[in-house]
């Protein structure tokens, strides 16, 4: 038995998703007797089902499994829930262990015993098992499926536990939507970071160095240098200053802060001074967020309404522990460098900053490539709110401001109920990538934490003191996160004005290096990033081998090309533009780069 999601429960596909793993886990029980049922609930796009078996299931056992699934689905069985006493649901499920860990839970919690039966006791695919469902009428129902893939899970993810097994499936109400689902999973596998950036030598993760924390290697850093110079003179127009802070903090910084209270679980153990010297009985943390450091820049003078709103920003590496098995090459890692910002402002300029930030992030999105966004109001789970911060009224206030800012400006938007940071609501603009997949970016939360904690204020116009507001703010996320997901966005194929070589020269033979040379030098003085291939190599070597590299041009230079001061260009995606004269061409790649175009032409 399993909980479903917040953001699953309104997806009209949910129920038909969860009989799916329903009919997987009655037919594995059928296939495999000795198996003992974990839990299995329906997930975006699809379903899992975990369960303790002996024998070592792979994926060439999947087809068997699926015509199994595939007799079962057409018997069209009844899916009907029924309730039961605590008594009886132990008796039912008394050779399952797991079962009656939730059955244990189901009772501490004082809910009702639920179970789903599905078929009738003389069929072969008769099952009972514990569920709150929701689930379809029938197994008839269940138009399209897919088993994808066969994996290891600890018992409630918990490593301590016992390693189960999982199967992981795909279900749909209709072929052709299962069938534009998996050609996205194969395109997914095409454009993946992890992939490319092997094969295109951008980064790496090294054992001797530490699992997530990436190397950057020098192609992908021209990437990351042109993204954050771009950065950075955005945020110049836009009044913000850069402050630059240390990577490490006293552990009283993250006590009043909260993060010890609320975070500790992300953050790394604690560094005593003890050790090191008898004289500072200190104790460190590694920052998780650069947060704190902004607020004591704050601190450390006495500040004016007239100096408000202030306006910080800084590319700053964190450091957060994540479990070894959700880490994820640069998407899911433990050392990054956030595009963070925090504004400090009055209650009256609050709205006019938000709009600010939406229209900052919607720009940066879009010159990066991403002109679809999802966008989401992160909110309190209202039946934890515990493990929130701040007055009931200021965060009912703050909800209701962020929600009037979206609905005037007519953007569709989501309530993420159960989303926001224990300091605060949020407005989240997710990435939506060429295949329809969501990215966490531009992100703006309102903190209703620090800025009591830390006693901020200013002196109003009539010198009384008064608490700031405080936004907290990212465009982009985390630099590790954002540019992997601008590789599977892109297939490595990077616009111009990012490609780490925007252009290959290739000369036809070795007579025509010299010539090869003079280009490169005239295309250098215009800042464009290129490189001559001198090897020995077959012209049509040369230009594959550029192709696969992903760059943009590529100019083959020969005795004509050179009477003629031009270039033979060719393009990336094998379209050939033929002779043109060096001085245009040049002029013509400088401008892409200075516009940050797309296309490559």
């Amino acid at each position: 038995m399993s909980k479903i999601k917040n953001e699953l429960k309104n997806d009209p596909l949910m129920p038909l998703r969860h009989s799916a793993e329903h009919v997987l886990h009655c037919v594995m029980q059928r296939l495999y007797p000795d198996l003992k049922k974990v839990m299995g609930p329906p997930i975006e796009d699809g379903f899992y089902f975990d369960f303790d078996l002996d024998y070592k299931i792979s994926p060439d056992d999947l087809p068997k499994i699926e015509a199994e699934m595939q007799k079962m689905i057409d018997a069209n069985l009844p899916i009907v829930k029924k309730e039961v006493s605590v008594e009886k649901a132990k008796k039912e499920f008394g050779d399952n262990w797991y079962k009656l860990e939730n059955i244990k839970e189901i009772e501490s919690r004082g809910e009702k015993v639920s179970t789903y039966v599905t078929g009738t006791p003389e069929s072969p695919y008769y099952d009972v098992d514990l569920c709150a469902g929701p689930h379809v009428e029938s197994t008839g129902r269940i138009k399209a499926f897919k088993l994808l893939s066969v994996a290891g899970a600890y018992y409630k993810g918990d490593e301590k536990n016992k390693m189960l097994q999982r199967i992981y499936g795909a279900a749909f109400d209709s072929k052709e939507a299962l069938d534009a689902y998996l050609h996205n999973l194969e395109e997914a596998k095409k454009r993946d970071h992890r992939k490319l950036g092997k094969e295109l030598d951008l980064f790496s993760i090294d054992e001797y160095v530490g699992p997530g924390l990436i190397l950057w290697h020098p192609k992908l850093s021209v990437v990351r240098e042109e993204i954050e110079l771009y950065w950075r003179q955005e945020h110049r127009k836009r009044g913000y200053e850069y402050v630059y802070t240390p990577h490490v903090g006293l552990a009283s910084l993250w006590q009043t802060s909260g993060h010890l209270d609320f975070f500790k679980e992300g953050m790394y153990p604690q560094m005593s001074m003890g050790s090191k010297s008898e004289d500072e009985q200190t104790t460190y943390y590694v920052k998780p967020m650069n947060c704190p450091f902004h607020v004591r820049i704050y601190k450390s003078r006495p500040r004016s309404y007239r100096e408000l709103p202030i306006r910080w920003c800084e590319l700053g590496s964190v450091y957060r522990y994540e479990e070894s098995g959700v880490l994820h090459g640069m998407l899911r890692v433990r050392g990054f460098t956030q595009d963070d910002a925090h504004i400090i402002c009055r209650e009256d300029q609050f709205v006019e900053e938000v709009n600010s930030i939406l229209d900052f992030g919607l720009e940066i999105n879009r010159i990066l490539g991403f002109d679809k966004l999802n966008v989401y109001l992160s909110m309190r789970d209202p039946e934890n709110k515990s493990k929130y911060v701040g007055e009931e009224r200021v965060w009912q206030l703050a909800e209701k401001t962020l929600e009037e800012i979206l609905v005037k400006r007519n953007i569709e938007f989501k309530k993420d109920v159960g989303g926001a940071k224990f300091y605060g609501p949020a407005i989240d603009l997710k990435a939506v990538d060429v295949i329809g997949r969501e990215w966490q970016g531009t992100t703006i939360q309102l903190d209703m934490n620090l800025p009591a904690r830390f006693g901020m204020a200013y002196i109003d116009q009539n010198g009384k003191e008064v608490a700031p507001i405080m936004l907290h703010r990212t465009l982009l996320g985390s630099m590790e996160r954002f540019v992997g997901t601008l590789i599977e966005h892109f297939g490595g194929a990077f616009p111009v004005w990012l490609a780490p070589v925007q252009v290959a020269i290739i000369p036809i033979s070795e007579k025509n290096n010299e010539y090869a040379q003079k280009v490169s030098k005239i295309l250098k003085q215009q800042n464009i990033r290129v490189e001559v291939d001198e090897r020995d190599e077959m012209m049509q070597a040369k230009i594959r081998d550029a192709q696969m590299k992903k760059v943009p041009y590529m100019l083959v230079v020969g005795a004509k090309e050179e009477s003629e001061g031009a270039v033979n260009v060719r393009l990336r995606d094998g379209k050939t533009l033929g002779m043109i004269k060096t001085e245009e061409f040049t002029q013509r790649v400088a401008q892409k780069y200075l516009t940050k175009g797309l296309d490559l032409w």
